[in-house]
């Protein structure tokens, strides 16, 4: 079995709600990034309501916790995005675009009931 590392960051929101799992876990080579929303470490409520804003807070955390375990948005092979609403796929898609360097990972976008006023969720599997 593989050795597995938790990776932690205070650039990036703990656990939702205390919630039993880690921000990452590195092993093999890759770090497994948990879904990230768009919350600045500290608060409790969304950057806004906008779905682009999320996004780009979403995977601003996605980074800072890649960048705790020594990999970056460069280095993703995968990501998942979840949407509250797949009529919003157009505005995170953008933004998404805008915020991921070329060649962007693969990817799956999947509807999914969010908690509370979140509108996007980015989870990502990255080299180390």
């Amino acid at each position: 079995m593989t050795d597995r590392q938790a990776i932690r960051t205070e650039e990036a929101p703990a656990p939702f709600q205390g919630a039993p799992y880690s921000q990452a876990i590195a092993a093999g080579g890759l770090v497994f990034v948990s879904g990230q929303v768009g919350l600045r470490s500290g608060d409790s409520e969304p950057v806004s309501d906008s779905v682009a804003e999320q996004t780009e807070q979403a995977l601003a955390n996605l980074g800072a916790i890649l960048a705790a375990a020594g990999s970056g948005l460069d280095r993703l092979v995968k990501t998942t995005v979840y949407l509250a609403s797949l009529s919003d796929f157009a505005e995170m898609n953008e933004a998404y675009r805008q915020a991921i360097p070329d060649p962007p990972p693969a990817r799956a976008t999947v509807g999914a009931e969010l908690p509370g006023s979140f509108r996007v969720e980015i989870e990502g599997i990255g080299a180390i």
